[in-house]
């Protein structure tokens, strides 16, 4: 790393450049987002070991979570994963965009359930909207959680911990001369989908104060 450093804040000062024309581009259609920063939505490039096999210290990707308030308001935002194919090495690149919230505290899921209860429908019409995301289930339970009754059109819904839409970017699109526009017609397609979640996200913190 320490060879390559220049290098490394060349091109994070690249992403990081992106990222702040993304926040006043997503702020023309999601004013909630407007005046954050770049640092209020990237990442430190120093992986977090404690907890994981993979002792690996730095990452290989970049990313930006573009929230209200910041990464680290809690609310669902908007993200971009940029990981290439590593030279002389099996790991394979994975790029991806992505819209919603993860590692979700259990009364603010809790709430996100009863919003889907309450208005299912609504939701899966926004994801059925969002232009070629899918939902998902990595972290999904098998079965419908305790205190919710099991089917219902929105079982699927229920199961999840994680509520989060993402989609696959390719090579091609990676290269596009229009790619910020590609970016933004993709988040635009999903803000119905996070501005109710975060509707239910914000009601579920307020219960709990």
């Amino acid at each position: 790393m320490d060879a390559n450093r220049p290098r490394y804040r060349y091109y994070r000062g690249q992403f990081e450049a992106f990222v702040e024309e993304l926040i006043d581009a997503i702020s023309a259609f999601d004013p909630s987002v407007a005046g954050l920063t770049a640092k209020d939505c990237t990442y430190r490039m120093n992986r977090d070991i404690r907890f994981s096999a993979d002792k690996s210290p730095y990452k290989t990707h970049f990313s930006a979570f573009i929230a209200p308030r910041g990464k680290n308001s809690g609310l669902a935002g908007y993200y971009l994963h940029l990981e290439p194919e590593m030279e002389g090495s099996s790991m394979i690149g994975h790029s991806i965009v992505a819209a919603g919230q993860v590692c979700i505290p259990p009364v603010i899921l809790r709430s996100i359930r009863e919003e889907i209860i309450d208005h299912g429908d609504e939701m899966l019409a926004h994801i059925a909207s969002a232009e070629g995301f899918s939902l998902d289930k990595e972290n999904a339970l098998k079965r419908t959680p305790v205190g919710f009754d099991s089917g219902t059109p929105y079982d699927e819904l229920l199961k999840l911990k994680d509520h989060c839409l993402a989609r696959d970017l390719t090579d091609e699109e990676l290269f596009r001369p229009d790619f910020k526009e590609l970016l933004l017609a993709l988040f635009r397609s999903t803000k119905p989908y996070l501005d109710q979640l975060n509707r239910a996200i914000q009601y579920g913190y307020e219960e709990m104060m």
